[in-house]
């Protein structure tokens, strides 16, 4: 991560969450008992710019929870290998009340056989919901591994699917 980084909770509908910024764009969105490595980085009092990135990235996940807004309009900032990054661009293209399998993920990045190394990948994505990897299921459309957990990620899919379905 950045040396010199900010950030705020705001609590939502699955769990206190903390959104973590730098001058660049937003870093993290860490569920409270996040046991990622990174999850608990040092943070400093917030230049202007950041608080405003905060605010905004607060509004947007606000916004999102309740149902109406389907795209984020964030500057990103994930500190990731290449791989990862690439990984991560596939999540941003999925669109809003879909799901993808890591197969498909893995197709979309050029290599069948690389479904494994993209769960991989996903597993360290740290701007959850902003950067979507709640919308990976399994090849058989089982819900798997969430860094908040399970329940989390079957909330969002099914609050995706209730504001697809009401408009």
């Amino acid at each position: 991560m950045p040396a010199d980084l900010a950030s705020a909770t705001m609590p939502s509908p699955i769990g206190t969450l903390t959104v973590v910024v730098s001058d660049v764009g937003v870093c993290a969105v860490w569920w409270h008992d996040d046991p990622r490595p990174g999850s608990d980085a040092p943070t400093t009092s917030p230049t202007a710019a950041q608080q405003q990135l905060l605010d905004t990235t607060m509004h947007q996940l606000g916004e999102y929870f309740a149902g109406t807004r389907t795209e984020f309009d964030l500057p990103l900032d994930p500190q990731g290998t290449a791989f990862q990054r690439a990984a991560w661009d596939v999540l941003r293209s999925i669109p809003y009340g879909t799901t993808m399998t890591y197969g498909q993920q893995a197709v979309a990045l050029g290599d069948p056989n690389k479904a494994r190394a993209v769960g991989a990948a996903n597993g360290r994505n740290p701007i959850g919901i902003i950067v979507p990897c709640h919308r990976v299921v399994g090849a058989s459309g089982a819900l798997t591994g969430f860094a908040g957990g399970l329940d989390a990620k079957a909330w969002l899919l099914e609050h995706e699917q209730r504001v697809v379905v009401s408009r």
